[in-house]
C-alpha cells in the first residue's frame, strides 16, 4: 500500500499483487500460568502492570499510556485506547486498587517507563520461571498474550456471545472480536441445566447467565429448559475483575 501510493505520487504505473493477509492462531495462555508469572515478579510495578492487563484485558499499550487521573477509586479508565479500540472503564479488585496505591506516584503516569524496558524484564523473569517450574509453555507467554487468555475466556463463558466479547474487549470492529470465538464446544456432560416455569425465575436466569435452549407445556405449565458452562459459576475472582463475575460487567463504554 506504501508502494502504491508512492508510485501514484510519482506517476508511476504498475499492477499492485493481490495479497491475502492471514490473522494468525490466537494462543491463549492458562490462567494458571498468568498468575504464576505475576506471582513470581519481585517487582511491584511489573506484578501491577501484569495484574492491570488481566483485570482489564487491555493492549499492554493502553495500560502504559495510563495516567492517574484515569483511577478513581476502584474504577480505572481507559483513555488511550490502541488503533481499533475504544475507550472504556472497568471495575477493578480490592487486590489490584491496593496493588496501584503502593506504587510511587512521581510521573503523571502510572507505569513512567518505556515498553521495551518493561518487555526486557519481563522476557527475564519469564524464562527463568519457565526453567524453575520446567514448564516450556511459559516461554509462549507475551503481554498481548494475557489479553488473548482474557479474550478467550470470555468467549467461552458466554457460550461464543461475540457481542459481549466486543463490548468487553472494546473493539471498535466485530471483525476482531469474531477471532476469539473459536472456543471448544461444551459438551453436554460440561453443562448444569435447570427449569424455569415463572417470570421471576427467568429473570434470575438471564442474570445469572444462564442461556433458553428449549421449552415443553407440561399439565398446562409451560417450563423453560436452560443451561450454562460448569465454568461459568463465579468462583473465579479474576474472569470479570472481581467476583461478582457476570452478575453484573464490569466494564462500560465511556
Amino acid at each position: 500500500f506504501a508502494y502504491q501510493a508512492f508510485c501514484e505520487m510519482q506517476g508511476i504505473i504498475w499492477k499492485k499483487p493481490e495479497y491475502t493477509i492471514e490473522d494468525p492462531m490466537i494462543r491463549a495462555p492458562l490462567e494458571e500460568d498468568i498468575d504464576a508469572l505475576i506471582v513470581s515478579t519481585n517487582s511491584k510495578r511489573m506484578a501491577t502492570f501484569l495484574t492491570c492487563i488481566k483485570e482489564t484485558y487491555a493492549d499492554p499499550g493502553e495500560i502504559l499510556a495510563a495516567e492517574w487521573i484515569d483511577l478513581k477509586g476502584n474504577i480505572f479508565s481507559i483513555a488511550h485506547p490502541v488503533k481499533g479500540h475504544n475507550t472504556g472503564e472497568y471495575e477493578i479488585s480490592g487486590e489490584l486498587l491496593t496493588m496501584l496505591n503502593t506504587l510511587p506516584k512521581t510521573d503523571k503516569r502510572i507505569f513512567p517507563t518505556t515498553y521495551s524496558s518493561l518487555e526486557t524484564s519481563f522476557l527475564y523473569i519469564r524464562k527463568r520461571l519457565a526453567v524453575k517450574l520446567a514448564r516450556p509453555q511459559l516461554t509462549a507467554i507475551n503481554f498481548k498474550s494475557i489479553r488473548h487468555w482474557g479474550g478467550t475466556t470470555i468467549a467461552e463463558n458466554t457460550n461464543g456471545n461475540v457481542l459481549i466479547v466486543k463490548q468487553l474487549l472494546r473493539h471498535k470492529c466485530i471483525e476482531s472480536s469474531m477471532k476469539y470465538i473459536h472456543a471448544k464446544k461444551f459438551e453436554p456432560k460440561e453443562y448444569e441445566e435447570t427449569t424455569a416455569t415463572t417470570i421471576e425465575e427467568i429473570r434470575n436466569l438471564g442474570k445469572g447467565g444462564w442461556t433458553k435452549y428449549d421449552e415443553i407445556t407440561f399439565n398446562q405449565v409451560q417450563v423453560h429448559f436452560y443451561r450454562r458452562p460448569k465454568r461459568f459459576t463465579g468462583q473465579s475472582n479474576n474472569l470479570y475483575g472481581n467476583s461478582e463475575n457476570l452478575k453484573r460487567y464490569s466494564y462500560k463504554p465511556t
